[in-house]
This record gives structure tokens, C-alpha cells and sequence, in this order.
């Protein structure tokens, strides 16, 4: 990922926010959602350059469509030896055409060649698709839950986890 790439993932991540999350955190949250603010919170930490973070975009005939960030898993503010996906976000319309799958294969290669024992990600509970998704994938909720709240709305998360193997 570039700085000229920030623009159009933060757009496909506040698209996907805004279709993901219908339903499941408050209207006027996703409704307020900034595609301007995002880009340059996405511009700002590319340029901070953490070296363990690793920021992947797919791209199709020259165009943007999705994105992927995985790095060290965060025990509070303490790294471990295992890796998290942080964010997968793939343009709305393109939604079930393998992109998200690609992207996620990568992440998981590139833990994988790191040496990470486990890859880890929080997902929304209610958020049935993503869930699916990542179950197809591999990853096995592990019973850890992260209260988490929007506008005063709880909105859980669930912990999944995929032990990864080098070979």
C-alpha cells in the first residue's frame, strides 16, 4: 500500500462499515462515517512506518478494490508471538468474488513465513457474513469476547483464531 493507494481503501472501508454494520451499530454512526477523515487517519499511519504492520491492496485492471493490514496480536498494549489480521475491507460490489479470500490467503502466507504460531482477528458477533467467511477460511472462534460499544449501543466482538504451520 502507498499514501496515493489511502484515499480509495479508506473509501472501500467506510463503504464496507456502512454495508456490514447496517443493523448492527447505530444508523446515524454509520451515516457520519468520513471517507476524508479515514484517508488521512490511513495516511498518517502509513507514514509512521511500523515495519510489522503490513498494509495489502488487490488490485484488478489497475483498479483498488481491496485491502488487508496484519501485524504483531495485541495483548493490550503488549505484542505476542502471534499475529492479528486487523482490518479486510473489499469494495461493496465485489463482494463473493474471491478478493476477500485472496487477500486473507496472503495475510495468512505471510504469518505463516514469519514464524507466527496462530493468526488472530475480532470480529463483530452479529456480523453473520464475516463470520461465515472466516470459518470457511479456517479460523475457529476462540470464547475470548471484547465488549465493544458505539453511541452507547454494544456491539461485541468474538475472537477467532487459525493455528498456522510452516512448511
Amino acid at each position: 500500500m502507498r499514501l496515493a493507494d489511502c484515499e480509495r481503501v479508506a473509501e472501500i472501508r467506510v463503504r464496507g462499515w456502512q454495508t456490514a454494520y447496517r443493523g448492527l451499530m447505530p444508523q446515524p454512526y454509520l451515516d457520519a462515517l468520513s471517507v476524508a477523515e479515514d484517508a488521512e487517519r490511513r495516511r498518517a499511519r502509513l507514514r509512521q512506518s511500523d515495519p510489522s504492520v503490513v498494509n495489502l491492496v488487490a488490485e484488478q485492471h489497475g483498479e483498488l478494490l481491496g485491502w488487508a493490514a496484519h501485524g504483531p496480536y495485541r495483548d493490550g498494549e503488549v505484542r505476542t508471538a502471534d499475529a492479528e489480521l486487523y482490518a479486510i475491507y473489499v469494495d461493496t460490489g465485489r463482494f463473493g468474488g474471491g478478493l476477500g479470500h485472496a487477500l486473507l490467503q496472503e495475510s495468512v502466507r505471510r504469518c505463516t513465513a514469519a514464524g507466527h504460531p496462530r493468526i488472530r482477528l475480532w470480529v463483530l458477533r452479529g456480523n453473520a457474513r464475516a463470520r461465515a467467511f472466516y470459518e470457511r477460511a479456517g479460523f475457529r472462534p476462540d470464547g475470548a469476547e471484547e465488549p465493544f460499544e458505539v453511541d452507547g449501543v454494544p456491539v461485541p466482538e468474538v475472537r477467532y483464531v487459525k493455528g498456522l504451520v510452516a512448511g
